[in-house]
């Protein structure tokens, strides 16, 4: 493969970690922080959502100072299940 065909299948490893792995991380967030909020149900989705903006954007320019695609993809993946497994634990009936 040549050197050109490795960098861009690297680029489009990133662009696709960060659409589909971050958004994924970013709504799982959205969900953790409106499970912990200590205000009314609605506020706190409201704030986590609005939140979630900030996150995501955060999300997309570490993916691409990651020092390799691979990194972007473990450093997505693993917060992720974290955060899911603590938002089935914390929603009403999860784990029960």
């Amino acid at each position: 493969m040549s050197e050109t065909a490795r960098y861009r299948l690297a680029v489009a490893s990133r662009i696709a970690a960060a659409v589909v792995a971050g958004y994924a991380l970013a709504s799982a967030v959205s969900i953790l922080f409106a499970l912990l909020l200590p205000v009314p149900r609605a506020e706190a989705v409201l704030a986590s959502t609005m939140l979630s903006f900030a996150v995501y954007a955060g999300i997309v320019i570490w993916v691409f100072h990651a020092r390799s695609a691979t990194r972007a993809w473990i450093g997505l993946l693993v917060p992720l299940a974290v955060i899911s497994l603590a938002c089935w634990l914390l929603m009403p009936g999860g784990a029960a």
